[in-house]
């Protein structure tokens, strides 16, 4: 893994910075890659490209996978930042083609595809990645991200005449360019304190920067002033008709693919480990990867706290560790931990956490790299691509029995209700209270979440037209769950293990399975009115491998007890600038007194005030000590509403 940096201009112009200064702002991702650094310029001094790298696949010999990369005649250059699974696959059709191979690197495949099949090339990756190349002779600089969203690329550009480009693995990286303004998105700020998701759509919460999407590609013409085109380069493939595929070919079809998966995702020449909660996605792939391990045998891992519970993940994981075999070892997350870690995480990565289990996931990924761990199997992906979420697709039928007199009007209207359903479904600040909880200007501004209303609408209707003719709506609302909360879900688990400098791998979230779990019918996954009829396919396909208790295990969706937890840390929103001028000052204080009543409000409205306050105030204060709240409730109605909005989202 590795992070990556560039900067562009058009012909005719210079980028403005000194190596030093490039450089400097490549080393701010340090953590993604502490192994090796790299820096090119181009003749012209309009481009340049920069590179850290995470040493999992060594070259062969060692230089010869430095990056930037240059294509034998010079023409191109690549920054590349991912893992190629179908390395030896595209390999061979390059070699049909002629090519010549230096090394065994996959950074050198990746190269010599965009050289010869150009765009197109982007398709035949079997992976996760983020990369940049740069065409010397067309003058194009290309960005693209793989077509889950595994890996990160963001970028900004400046306008005028210069049409200059920044990117990054991360946001902070383009924001410490001298050009680049670092100012709110208002909008996204707003859908964040609903979805807790720091982009929508191509949009950050940073005013300017843009994220290019999962499956796409941004290419950026600079012989004629940066002139932008984007597209996208993957889709899952449509819904079969209901009766071509039956349980038990799906059965067999999920167990074939899966097994290939994570066989795929063990490629590395350093040892690989596996992340175990003891549900039912996490053992399947510790199961395999334990299967496949060597003589040495698979290390696992857990984070979570210990409350002594027989159920909570911790004790699950010790049991499932036992009967599979594997070396056990556990990160145990306390309040105070809790309470230390969260601010630092936001501080280090510029941008409020997601869920407060990217806690567990940075400190679990501490411990893999004191122990000489730098890779780990995790289970993201099987929820949204196999229905894992009982409650939002049993309410999705609902919502689709309930209007099906409907169905057939306006396609745009429809879809954003569909959307909808799912912001309300698993929302921390009601969308119809936003009013309450965001000052009276930021609220204007926002024009009552137009953005997020129209963003979300938009990629329901997409899903729609790319389904195919035997998709049904609850088909739709799964894809809808894959292309928005796992993009969430990935980004969450990239960050909190890049910090530690360790590479998170999700065999379950893989092009290959999401291709064929989107063709499979809905009955083939769901079945509503039990948390048993989630996953069918995937739970049947390892029945026989798994004990019973795993199989039948809910989900949890919240491992930690951060409502507790949070309590006592509202001053945090008092003292805050930022939150200030933000937030009602009316739902400041009831959150601010009233923290872990009001989780649901206070986790994403304190995550902005940290977020705030590392850009554009002076640092918060922090008080871990729990201290019982004062008397007294809010006179904001959203408030009061909030202290009954009790149910705990399953979509995290």
């Amino acid at each position: 893994m590795c992070g990556i940096l560039g900067i562009a201009c058009s012909m005719g112009h210079r980028i403005g910075l000194t190596d030093v200064q490039v450089v400097a702002m490549r080393d701010t991702m340090s953590h993604r890659g502490p192994d090796g650094a790299g820096l090119w310029r181009s003749a012209q001094g309009h481009v340049a490209l920069a590179h850290r790298r995470l040493a999992v696949i060594e070259p062969d010999p060692p230089d010869h996978g430095a990056q930037p990369m240059m294509s034998d005649d010079g023409r191109f250059v690549l920054v590349y930042n991912g893992e190629l699974y179908n390395d030896d696959e595209v390999r061979r059709d390059l070699a049909r083609c002629g090519a010549v191979f230096r090394t065994r690197c996959d950074t050198e495949t990746v190269l010599r595809a965009l050289a010869e099949w150009g765009v197109g090339a982007l398709a035949r990756f079997r992976g996760m990645f983020a990369l940049a190349l740069f065409d010397s002779r067309e003058q194009r600089l290309l960005l693209a991200r793989d077509p889950l969203g595994i890996k990160p690329l963001y970028w900004h550009t400046g306008g005028g005449d210069r049409g200059q480009v920044v990117f990054a693995s991360e946001i902070s990286p383009i924001l410490s360019h001298p050009g680049v303004p670092v100012s709110p998105d208002w909008a996204t700020l707003s859908a964040y304190l609903t979805t807790i998701r720091a982009t929508l759509g191509e949009r950050t919460l940073f005013d300017g920067v843009r994220v290019v999407r999962p499956g796409g590609f941004v290419e950026f013409d600079l012989a004629h002033g940066g002139r932008a085109r984007a597209g996208e380069f993957w889709r899952s493939t449509p819904v079969r008709a209901a009766g071509e595929v039956d349980d038990a070919e799906a059965q067999q079809l999920v167990r074939r693919a899966v097994v290939e998966s994570v066989g795929a995702h063990l490629r590395s020449d350093v040892p690989v480990c596996s992340l175990l909660s003891g549900g039912l996605d996490s053992t399947i792939i510790a199961s395999l990867a334990a299967a496949a391990a060597p003589p040495r045998g698979l290390r696992t891992y857990a984070a979570g706290h210990d409350d002594g519970a027989p159920d909570a993940d911790l004790a699950c994981a010790r049991r499932a560790a036992a009967e599979l075999g594997t070396e056990h070892a556990e990160a145990p997350i306390t309040r105070e931990l809790f309470l230390a870690r969260w601010p630092e995480m936001v501080a280090r990565l510029g941008a409020p956490l997601s869920t407060p289990n990217e806690v567990a996931i940075n400190e679990v990924a501490r411990r893999l790299r004191v122990d000489g761990r730098i890779v780990a199997l995790s289970g993201e992906g099987a929820d949204e691509l196999f229905a894992g979420y009982d409650a939002i697709v049993s309410a999705a039928l609902e919502f689709e029995a309930a209007h099906a007199a409907n169905a057939r009007g306006d396609a745009a209207q429809t879809a954003a209700g569909r959307a909808m359903l799912h912001v309300c479904a698993g929302a921390w600040t009601p969308p119809e209270r936003k009013g309450d909880v965001l000052a009276e200007e930021v609220w204007r501004a926002v024009e009552g979440d137009a953005a997020m209303r129209a963003e979300l609408g938009a990629e329901f209707l997409e899903l729609t037209r790319h389904a195919g003719p035997h998709a049904s709506a609850a088909d739709i609302h799964l894809r809808y769950l894959r292309r928005i909360n796992l993009a969430g879900l990935l980004q969450r688990l990239d960050t909190a293990t890049m910090l530690e400098r360790v590479e998170g791998r999700t065999p379950l979230a893989d092009c290959r399975i999401a291709e064929l779990a989107e063709s499979l019918p809905i009955g083939r996954k769901f079945l509503p009115g039990s948390p048993a009829q989630t996953k069918r396919c995937l739970r049947s396909a390892f029945a026989a491998d798994l004990s019973p208790w795993v199989i039948a295990r809910p989900k949890a969706s919240f491992p930690l007890p951060f409502q507790a937890w949070i309590e006592g840390t509202g001053d945090v929103l008092r003292e805050s600038g930022f939150a200030a001028q933000v937030f009602a000052p009316g739902a400041v204080e009831a959150v601010a007194q009233q923290t872990g009543a009001l989780w649901r409000l206070g986790w994403p409205m304190l995550n902005l005030a940290l977020w705030g306050e590392r850009w554009w105030g002076r640092g918060p204060s922090w008080i871990p000590a729990a201290h019982s709240s004062p008397s007294g409730v809010s006179s904001s109605a959203v408030v009061e509403d909030a202290i009954g909005l009790s149910r705990a989202s399953q979509v995290v």
